[in-house]
């Protein structure tokens, strides 16, 4: 090579570092050799090798929520970009950045099924915001480029680039592309005094926030003016870091299981300001908590893409722009707003609602969260995969300052273990716990393995009772007493993760909970606490016995 000819894999590499990229996930794969041989001289990149794609790209979304710029993760053709195709799937429903590379067959080889051969961009394009193939080495920094702004502007979401083997070794001169920034969206001051003037002029307002391009400083903005005023807050399903849940206006979260007193306000409200969620099918209860045409509702929902607006629901006043940009306006709007009392007293109500009571299970998953609460710090990050042990969370937790929680949207089981990785990673100083059930846990939990290779610092809690919790619950409701399909096997996890080079213990009672959990506290390292539940208590709100009488009723 001349001094000003580079392989495609190191011109990717370098323009990965020039957009700020400080962190790759990958499982390895002969089809990107050259990048991965282009690694091997940028200190710049930390390296994270994990032991299934579904795994890599669990880590690069949760990064990317945290980041706010694009998660990046690297794998290989065929099983290796369909083991990811999860993480891209979560990443475009929760409205997160994620850039994932797919090494490709060589371009002489296309289109006759070669070795583990995927069409990649037909295959991703309906779960992606942009899914190609690049062809041409030198045209590596503008796909690059382009991926990073197309992850990030307006709503975020995941971008696929498939890489051709033999483009990764053409030696070629190539211009690198600068550092992309998302467009600034300015919210409409006139559209803002005109909302100024609907919560003037209203009774019962409420907030629904957080979601796509959701950050600190908009949960740091939103919070101070909703406090100003008054207004009670609400936060979309797996959104509850949107504001601290100790500000005085915290209302709640909506999705499975809400507070039916939360759930009447809703139904209640006059105004509903939806600041940043897609009011999606979890957040409104099936599109019946919110209709999409509320009538005696007015609906005001600001979003930073201007496709979702009038999307499913009729919008009053849509407002696109930014989310810190509307909450820092909002928040410094000169306004005659007379304080409303109802903030003050949604937060009391979900006070009451988020205090756990015995529930006279023999492992009481509610005392055991609030165990938790009194010994961790309010910054701790939580991330949970799918299941019902999920709801003693949402329910009991009391997420502290954006981002403290870390969950899938899209209902994705195996995401809470990668998640807790990636935090642990890019904070290392905060304290990272991620619950996680039985069939939850062992759909990703050899990313254990990941963790105590890197060096990671952090608390899972594997609730066992035996079944596919949220399952067997819908399976209860339809046909009672009928199990089928639901129970599980399931090995020793404390054993298990002792495997891995972790420390773990085995707790059976409520009363043994606090102890093991302070002997876990004064470790260091990958901690696991295997907690041995009934599956008679399906979730915070019902039981086996319950579902099955109202059944025969």
């Amino acid at each position: 090579m001349t001094a000003n000819l580079r392989s495609g894999g190191r011109i990717l590499v370098d323009n990965l570092v020039a957009q700020g990229c400080d962190r790759i996930f990958t499982v390895p794969g002969e089809s990107f050799l050259a990048v991965l041989d282009a690694l091997h001289d940028t200190p710049a990149i930390d390296l994270v090798v994990c032991r299934q794609e579904g795994g890599a790209a669990y880590m690069a979304e949760a990064d990317g929520k945290v980041t706010g710029r694009p998660g990046i993760a690297f794998v290989t053709r065929g099983p290796g970009a369909t083991n990811a195709a999860i993480g891209v799937h979560t990443a475009f429903q929760d409205s997160t950045p994620m850039i994932l590379f797919i090494g490709d067959v060589a371009r002489g080889d296309r289109d006759r099924e070669a070795f583990q051969e995927i069409d990649f961009a037909a295959m991703f394009r309906p779960l992606a915001k942009w899914a190609a193939r690049i062809d041409e080495a030198a045209r590596i920094p503008e796909y690059v480029a382009r991926a990073y702004a197309t992850a990030m502007a307006g709503r975020p979401g995941p971008v696929v680039l498939a890489l051709p083997e033999d483009m990764l070794r053409d030696a070629v001169e190539a211009a690198d592309r600068p550092r992309v920034a998302p467009p600034v969206q300015t919210p409409d001051p006139m559209a803002v005094a005109t909302l100024v003037d609907l919560i003037k002029d209203a009774c019962a307002p409420v907030a629904i926030v957080g979601g796509a391009g959701w950050d600190a400083g908009a949960a740091h903005h939103f919070a101070e003016f909703a406090e100003r005023v008054g207004l009670p807050v609400a936060c979309a399903f797996r959104r509850q870091d949107a504001i601290p849940s100790m500000s005085p206006v915290y209302a709640g979260n909506l999705g499975y299981g809400p507070n039916p007193k939360l759930v009447q306000r809703i139904r209640d409200a006059d105004l509903l300001l939806v600041v940043g969620p897609r009011l999606g099918e979890a957040t409104t209860d099936g599109y019946t908590l919110i209709a999409p045409d509320h009538p005696d509702q007015t609906l005001v929902h600001v979003h930073p893409d201007p496709n979702e607006l009038n999307r499913v629901y009729r919008t009053c006043l849509p407002i696109c722009a930014d989310m810190r940009e509307f909450a820092e306006l909002l928040s410094t709007w000169e306004d005659e707003i007379l304080s409303f009392s109802s903030g003050a007293e949604a937060h009391a109500e979900w006070l009451a609602w988020s205090d756990p009571q015995p529930s006279g299970a023999a492992l009481d998953l509610g005392l055991c969260v609030k165990a938790l609460r009194d010994r961790l710090p309010p910054d701790a990050i939580v991330c949970n995969g799918a299941g019902n042990f999920s709801g003693w969370f949402h329910r009991y937790w009391r997420y502290g300052g954006y981002p403290t929680q870390l969950a899938p949207t899209n209902g994705s089981m195996g995401y809470g273990v990668p998640a807790a990785v990636a935090a642990n990673l890019r904070h290392p100083g905060r304290f990272v716990l991620s619950p996680a059930g039985d069939g939850d846990f062992l759909m990703n939990g050899q990313e254990l393995a990941t963790a105590v290779r890197h060096g990671a610092d952090m608390l899972v809690l594997v609730i066992d009772n035996g079944s596919y919790g949220t399952i067997r619950m819908h399976q209860e409701r339809d046909y009672p007493a009928r199990v089928s399909g639901t129970d599980l096997t399931n090995p020793d996890f404390a054993a298990l993760a002792r495997a891995y080079g972790a420390w773990a213990e085995t707790v059976a009672t409520t009363d043994a909970f606090a102890p093991a959990l302070d002997r876990a506290l004064a470790e260091r390292g990958v901690r696991l606490l295997h907690l041995k539940t009934d599956v008679e208590h399906l979730s915070h709100a019902t039981t086996v016995t319950r579902l099955r009488g109202r059944a025969r009723r």
